[in-house]
């Protein structure tokens, strides 16, 4: 793929005047440095603002000022059925039914709800196996969940490692845990990308592998949200938990999305923690004891719908249904691909530690430098390069397809030549 590149200017141009998705930049909000657009490279961490979420949050605060409680059921977007906004996007990217997917708290706070009904432990079948240097949050919500339990986390819970002096899982070697520990494992929890390397895991592989082991497959796509089409109906995932602030361009704190499989979401007697938002709504209004929860995703749900957190999701949302997910990562491998090629034309001292083949990335390219990366990091920010850094040592790089260009990423290349 990399061979048809150029790092001219003219060629960045040329693809852009190719790109059917490039008129979508227009329709978010850059941050500025020195009076031009930032090249904005953070999507993996905050997505940009779309230009019509102000509308849309607007649209809410005139409803409530002019029905009140009224707006529940007579705002232009009844806050009742509030979250059902979402239902048809998200099941596309995730490849679900829209009754397997629902919008909900935030993606730890879902996290901790689904294992509730996940995490059933026994004396016998009590391990949770996740990646080795997984987010910190995976790792503090799964280290006090067992010690509920009553158990050790440094027995209870098994990272897999990437081997030495590598810094990327092989499939064969959490394949090779989930074996190894197939009699005491009771459930799976990983990222479907990595947030430090930018890794994506063979789902529907990982996933064969826990259940073969007996026990219960779970995802956290924070990374992979908005980024890269699922299927995870048809990989048979039990269950899986995102936030919406990342590539879905839902704004700082976003409400989260959780996926259940419909064999536990049409079951009621499924375990779970119960709200007056998850049960059936034939019966919600009578007020009467006897939680009996609605079938699909949805029957996780607790509270009111936070109709002004989601209003901005709703708004990206409409973005991401115009575009289309498929068209999306179609341009996601392409420009990151070109990414990867115009960093071969410096001599930055780094590592690129994402793996080269497309299908085992997404939108994001992980460098790893030995020495002095946060000084880098820093130069580049103030040059208008705007992207993060992970401790050890890595700056992460994503051009979100949906409002990143050609011409972002050759810019980018000219501020490093300069270095």
């Amino acid at each position: 793929m990399n061979t048809a590149f150029e790092n001219t200017a003219s060629f960045a141009q040329s693809q852009d005047a190719a790109d059917v998705l490039n008129g979508f930049r227009s329709r978010f909000h850059f941050p500025q440095h020195e009076g031009k657009d930032t090249v904005y490279f953070c999507g993996n961490s905050l997505g940009l603002q779309a230009r019509t979420v102000a509308g849309a949050i607007q649209q809410e605060l005139e409803d409530w000022r002019n029905m009140a409680v009224e707006g529940y059921f007579h705002a232009r977007n009844p806050w009742l059925y509030y979250q059902y906004n979402f239902s048809e996007t998200l099941s596309g990217m995730m490849g679900c039914s829209e009754d397997e997917v629902t919008v909900m708290n935030t993606l730890t706070v879902n996290l901790h709800l689904v294992l509730q009904s996940f995490y059933q432990p026994t004396p016998q079948r009590y391990r949770i196996l996740m990646e080795a240097g997984a987010f910190p949050s995976d790792q503090y919500a799964l280290e006090t969940l067992v010690r509920l339990h009553g158990f050790d986390p440094n027995d209870a819970i098994v990272e897999v490692h990437p081997r030495e002096g590598e810094k990327l899982l092989h499939t064969e070697d959490i394949l090779a845990a989930i074996h190894q520990h197939r009699d005491s494992l009771a459930v799976t929890l990983m990222g479907g990308i990595n947030y430090y390397t930018g890794q994506f895991y063979d789902m529907p592989a990982i996933t064969a592998a826990t259940h073969e082991a007996g026990a219960y497959a779970g995802w956290d796509l924070a990374h992979v949200a908005g980024n890269i089409p699922l299927e995870l109906h048809q990989w048979d995932v039990d269950f899986a938990v995102w936030c919406s602030y990342k590539y879905l361009n839902a704004g700082p704190g976003a409400a989260g999305g959780l996926y259940v499989h419909e064999r536990f979401g049409n079951d009621p007697k499924f375990p779970r923690l119960g709200g007056w938002w998850g049960n059936d709504e034939k019966t919600r209004f009578k007020m009467e004891k006897g939680f009996i929860p609605r079938n699909g995703a949805a029957g996780w749900q607790i509270s009111t719908a936070q109709v002004f957190n989601m209003a901005a999701l709703k708004a990206s949302l409409e973005l991401f249904r115009e575009a289309g997910i498929k068209k999306l990562r179609e341009k996601s491998i392409h420009l990151t691909a070109y990414l990867e090629f115009l960093l071969g034309q410096t001599s930055l001292p780094c590592e690129v530690i994402t793996p080269k083949d497309p299908q085992q990335r997404g939108a994001q390219l992980s460098l790893y430098f030995p020495q002095n990366g946060k000084a880098i990091q820093t130069r580049m920010m103030e040059n208008g390069i705007i992207c993060d850094y992970r401790e050890p040592g890595v700056i992460r790089l994503a051009p979100a397809p949906l409002y990143c260009s050609y011409a972002d990423v050759h810019r980018f290349y000219e501020v490093l030549k300069t270095f």
